[in-house]
């Protein structure tokens, strides 16, 4: 198998593709592939912010990221819950040649200490026709079925069992990786271990785009780490090709998901907010910038006391560089803060794409602040950078509210 190795936002060497082999790299989201001068079939690949690993035919692809692998890990697990900001220097997530190796070393070494005292039991609503009567009878059902006869009957009952939610993500986790071109070792008996110690687990396909998720509590908070992570991979693993819906294995990841996830998680935490009052892009309410309403605006950060929003903010992990439309991502800022009268917003980068800076709009009294937060540092600079970005977002809504007041 062939081997194709790209990093994120590098333009590659000229790589010889087949028809098809470029057909189907087009699908992938972010890929710009552009034909190398003097050279018949061969294409220069450069990669936007989707990184990872797939396979197409006789092609293995491998896109790393800027960062470091850990530290994506880092921030993909903690937006999905794994673990508190602060208790980040706990997690170990080991270097490795690529996140397919890196999360296949992280799933097995959470497992083995979720596993350790046992497999999570927990109650299962099973629904099924029977010749005795356990838990409740369905009535409804049972009418509509049976047509008055008495057996079997229709049921409802609870099952005490180790084949939950919890347990069935791990598994279906580990099938997909295992599904991958694994080459370490240790990484492909870390994914044996897990497989068979879920052997008696049914393995569901679940769906990438409908993950289920797991309420932890003091029964099942062992569990949090290795449920993040499975889902983590479920979300974003099967690549779906052209012809014949026919998958090839691979993992792909959104680095500007991965930062507004982030960022959006670290200051629920560090504000002490939840996800109804501090919200992300996808559970606002209707905001349009227009009268007549067809305009319609989802900026990623937004606080709400009740029906009223008292802070907006977007998030770039990479900077929009169009010189059709300069200054792209602060038009759209303007926007949000006119559609919900406020007086100003915060615009955060990733760092190095852009400085700290504070534009006050003329004539509209409109105050945009630009910041940057460094995702490659330390965890206490980190934390400190998150810490910040909270002093900020207070701040604009003490000016919110002040502005309202002298109104």
């Amino acid at each position: 198998m062939r081997t194709i190795n790209l990093q994120e936002y590098v333009t590659s060497e000229p790589y010889l593709l087949s028809v098809d082999e470029r057909d189907e790299l087009r699908k992938v989201s972010s890929l710009t592939i552009e034909p190398a001068p003097g050279v018949e079939g061969a294409y220069h690949l450069t990669p936007g912010s989707t990184i990872g690993a797939l396979e197409i035919s006789n092609l293995s692809v491998s896109i790393r990221p800027k960062l470091d692998i850990s530290r994506v890990l880092f921030l993909a697990s903690y937006a999905l819950g794994a673990f508190k900001l602060r208790e980040m220097e706990r997690f170990n997530f080991e270097a490795a040649s690529s996140l397919v190796e890196a999360l296949a070393l992280a799933l097995a070494t959470a497992a083995r200490r979720a596993f350790a005292s046992g497999l999570l039991h927990g109650y299962r609503t099973e629904e099924e026709a029977m010749h005795i009567v356990r838990g409740r009878v369905r009535i409804t059902e049972q009418i509509r079925r049976r047509f008055g006869v008495p057996l079997p009957l229709e049921v409802r009952y609870d099952e005490f069992t180790d084949d939950i939610t919890a347990n069935r993500l791990v598994k279906a986790a580990a099938a997909r990786l295992g599904q991958m071109r694994v080459r370490l070792p240790r990484s492909r008996s870390g994914l044996r271990w897990v497989s068979t110690r879920l052997e008696n687990i049914s393995l569901v396909e679940f769906p990438k785009n409908a993950v289920p998720e797991v309420t932890f509590d003091r029964l099942n908070g062992h569990y949090r780490e290795v449920v993040a992570l499975a889902r983590l991979i479920l979300r974003h693993t099967s690549f779906e090709t052209g012809r014949g819906g026919n998958r090839a294995p691979g993992f792909l990841m959104d680095m500007n998901v991965v930062f507004q996830d982030f960022v959006t998680q670290a200051l629920r935490e560090t504000l002490g907010v939840s996800d109804r009052t501090f919200r992300s892009d996808t559970s606002l309410h209707h905001i349009t910038l227009d009268e007549a309403e067809r305009v319609l605006l989802k900026p990623d950060l937004s606080w709400w006391d009740g029906p009223t929003c008292t802070f907006v903010g977007d998030t770039k992990y990479k900077r929009v560089r169009d010189e059709r439309v300069p200054n792209a991502d602060l038009y759209q800022l303007l926007a949000y803060t006119t559609a919900l009268d406020l007086p100003g917003g915060l615009l955060i980068y990733a760092q190095g794409e852009a400085e700290q800076v504070v534009h006050q709009v003329r004539y509209a009294g409109k105050r945009l602040e630009v910041t940057a937060l460094d995702l490659s540092g330390t965890i206490d600079e980190l934390l400190a950078g998150i810490d910040e970005l909270a002093n900020r977002v207070r701040a604009l809504r003490y000016e919110a509210y002040r502005v309202n007041r002298a109104a």
